[in-house]
């Protein structure tokens, strides 16, 4: 792996969320080569979702949250980055990001991404009053609450960032993206 690539790639935040995740993962390979940032919380989702997980792109580079800093972000200061996706973002992740919280992988390469100007798509997991979401025994109900929903809200206001509330509104959002960039799969 060299220190910086040739091309600016994709950095894609997972969080420890399993809405839509095996769906993230089919887009992530749909995409192509990126770097794929993983928390701590996502490492634990990805032991649910392994057959998928191992189907990754060639070229995907894994960068997981093993350090206290995110050492791993100073990439986005040498232009590594076209794009962060946050995909699927939980709603701590979402209240983190609003609040100015990054004391996660996903939390910490979100903020790098704003203060280097690099767009990011944020695909929200709580955007509606009543839900239902994939859990390991299957598919359950939730209910989110105000605060999650006013957070993802608020996220919307953030510059350079694009907040998604659907699966298909965040596969549209990457590949707009990525053909702006003249990198579309």
């Amino acid at each position: 792996m060299s220190r910086h690539p040739a091309q600016p790639r994709l950095a894609w935040a997972l969080t420890g969320s399993g809405h839509y995740f095996t769906e993230c993962l089919e887009l992530i390979r749909e995409v192509g080569e990126c770097d794929l940032f993983v928390t701590r919380a996502a490492a634990e989702v990805i032991r649910m979702y392994r057959k998928q997980f191992d189907a990754l792109p060639k070229g995907t580079r894994l960068i997981k949250d093993t350090t206290a800093s995110a050492a791993p972000v100073g990439a986005f200061y040498h232009g590594d980055y076209h794009t962060l996706v946050v995909a699927p973002a939980t709603s701590n992740t979402v209240a983190k990001c609003v609040f100015g919280i990054s004391d996660t992988l996903a939390t910490n390469v979100y903020a790098q991404a704003g203060k280097c100007r690099i767009p990011s798509i944020v695909f929200a997991c709580d955007t509606a009053p009543e839900m239902e979401t994939q859990a390991p025994s299957g598919m359950v109900k939730v209910y989110p609450r105000r605060i999650d929903l006013d957070n993802v809200e608020r996220l919307k206001d953030f510059e350079a960032t694009t907040v998604v509330e659907t699966y298909e509104s965040l596969r549209q959002a990457v590949l707009e993206r990525l053909k702006c960039v003249n990198t579309s799969p």
